[in-house]
């Protein structure tokens, strides 16, 4: 039996970087093959970066990606690793498609290229698009209509893309009808909580209908909202998981897979759903797997990387996608508003986490209604986790307010979060860092932050984090650096103590907010899941609370809309997931 010794390449990429990405696939590739790889892959839309977004509608880009394409591969035959077939996605335009009305304009495609000799051999586009979630790519691809089929070391490797795993019918059927040894599909699919295992499930069926071994290779890093947790599966045709990656970690996983060999009257033609087997022969000799004529180079295996729990895998997402976000975007340090409370505690902790402490800079900013308390867990803080950190009172800012205008009530407590907003930002401006949000999705869900104060700033790390994750998260964090023998980074007193605002005497959010377990049960029914109210009080809810939570979350919409960007988690983060007019008189309660 033929052995192809596999190399997956799960590594990040930026989007619009074309040099950058490129320089990555030529240092992977070398790697690749010092070990002895026949076949290396690299993740959907690698040279361009992914998501593109309206990238896709310039011409120029969509040239530019072409033209780099070319050039890679002439630069891999330049370095003497021609011979070797490199998949890699690219931005592409269909050469022949004629967009039907709806369908984008000069007809650009997500596509993938085999890069081999020079030259690129192969090009296929995505056949199924995703159009939900953060997903528009009707909006910016026309569909692929190929089977395509590479023949390498006499393996016939079928080639996908991404959502042509997720959905039924298309490449994978037609894998098996084209009597493929190996399914290799490349993907750049964003993190959600739980999704590892449905993703490995998804893989492992699909392996049985394909009836081949089938690699997934995903990729790592993260692009704005989105992070990229790597995972990457291979299991054999029953879908017994021979190799697993790592998650959020770049990682080159190289194995060898016996495979069967193609015959010599493979199909051709037209199979499933209309796909034209696309079949390129690169080599037909064989490496054999076993008996006396087996290769004499150890079996590599690619290992089975620990899986994360389920709360490290969560707090792993925020830091690399505040990683991510603040290294690509060329920021060499972020600014803290620490309040001694829970949200920005856990904040900082992932800034440190992501970006290391001399890079994170704190700021405790009291009033008159700061606690004695909070001002010294804002301290401990910085202590604990090394961070830069100095006190600017803004009482004096504040009486100067006050004596010029008289506020009263929510008017008087919101100036001194509009206070604090502005200090963080004139200090952005002076000093050079990124302001991190502290928000989490409970907030921002109803409404319970004040717009230009405690929401300013570039990024959000846990807007997408639930307040009672936000706590459970904390707690991880302490309990793993306690048992990597470290100080635990988050005051016990901050996790312990009741949530407030501190903008009046003796505030707790409780006056304002249900308790947060019952809140926050109410907002995943209704956010993420988009249940209704009479759904919501049948699941057992009082009626009136259901209603107040609901109006909460309509009337604060304008306020979502002008929150920054932030590491996405969930199936339905605010943002592109969750897409609601800001203009809206519909009401679930009347």
């Amino acid at each position: 039996m033929p052995r192809l010794r596999l190399a997956l390449n799960q590594i990040d990429s930026t989007v619009g970087d074309l040099a950058g990405n490129a320089e990555a696939v030529v240092r992977w590739t070398r790697h690749s093959a010092g070990q002895g790889a026949h076949l290396v892959a690299f993740p959907e839309m690698m040279l361009t970066g992914y998501p593109v977004e309206d990238l896709a509608l310039r011409s120029s880009f969509v040239a530019a990606s072409r033209a780099a394409l070319v050039s890679l591969a002439t630069r891999l035959a330049d370095e003497g690793l021609g011979g070797l077939p490199v998949v890699v996605g690219h931005l592409d335009r269909s050469a022949t498609a004629r967009p039907k009305y709806g369908q984008p304009a000069g007809a650009p495609q997500n596509a993938v290229a085999v890069l081999h000799g020079g030259e690129v051999v192969l090009s296929l586009a995505k056949h199924h698009l995703p159009n939900y979630g953060v997903f528009d790519e009707f909006r910016y691809f026309v569909p692929g209509d190929t089977m395509p089929v590479l023949r390498v070391r006499g393996v016939d490797v079928a080639l996908a893309v991404c959502e042509d795993l997720w959905q039924d019918g298309g490449r994978v059927p037609a894998a098996r009808s084209a009597r493929a040894g190996l399914l290799l599909s490349v993907n750049a699919s964003p993190y959600e909580r739980d999704k590892d295992d449905t993703r490995l499930e998804l893989v492992r069926k699909r392996a049985q209908e394909a009836g081949c071994t089938t690699a997934y290779l995903a990729m790592a890093g993260g692009q704005d909202e989105l992070v990229f947790d790597g995972d990457s599966i291979v299991v054999d045709r029953d879908g017994a998981v021979l190799a697993r990656a790592p998650q959020f970690t770049e990682e080159c996983v190289v194995l060898d897979l016996d495979l069967p060999a193609a015959g010599a009257d493979a199909p051709t033609g037209v199979v499933d759903d209309g796909l034209r087997i696309d079949r390129v022969v690169l080599s037909e000799e064989p490496v054999h797997g076993g008996g006396p004529a087996s290769s004499d180079e150890p079996l590599l295996s690619g290992g089975h990387a620990e899986r994360l729990d389920d709360d490290e895998e969560v707090y792993a997402a925020l830091v690399a996608g505040l990683r991510a976000y603040v290294t690509k975007n060329g920021f060499r340090s972020v600014l803290v508003g620490l309040s001694g409370g829970i949200d920005s505690a856990l904040v900082a902790a992932i800034a440190c986490d992501a970006v290391g402490a001399r890079h994170v800079y704190g700021v405790s900013m009291p009033s008159r209604y700061s606690s004695e308390h909070s001002r010294g867990d804002a301290a401990e803080l910085a202590r604990r986790t090394g961070l830069n950190f100095r006190t600017v009172a803004i009482e004096a800012m504040f009486d100067a307010y006050m004596g010029a205008l008289g506020l009263t009530g929510l008017a008087e407590e919101n100036l001194q979060s509009r206070l604090r907003g502005t200090l963080l930002m004139a200090l952005s401006n002076q000093e050079g860092h990124l302001v991190l949000a502290p928000g989490n999705k409970s907030e921002l869900a109803v409404g319970y932050s004040t717009l230009y104060g405690d929401s300013v700033g570039g990024y959000g790390p846990i807007k997408d984090v639930y307040k009672t994750s936000v706590f459970r998260l904390a707690e991880w964090r302490n309990r793993a650096a306690a048992a990597r023998g470290r100080t635990p980074p988050i005051p016990e007193n901050s996790i312990t103590k009741p949530p407030s605002a501190e903008l009046r005497p003796g505030q707790v959010d409780t006056d304002s907010l249900p308790d947060y377990p019952v809140l926050d049960a109410i907002l995943d029914l209704y956010v993420d899941r988009d249940r209704g109210a009479d759904e919501i009080v049948a699941a057992g809810y009082a009626r009136e609370l259901v209603a107040r939570t609901l109006r909460m979350v309509d009337t604060a919409e304008y306020k979502r809309r002008q929150y920054p960007p932030g590491t996405k988690i969930s199936a339905k983060g605010f943002g592109r997931d969750r897409r609601l007019p800001v203009t809206n008189l519909w009401r679930e309660t009347g």
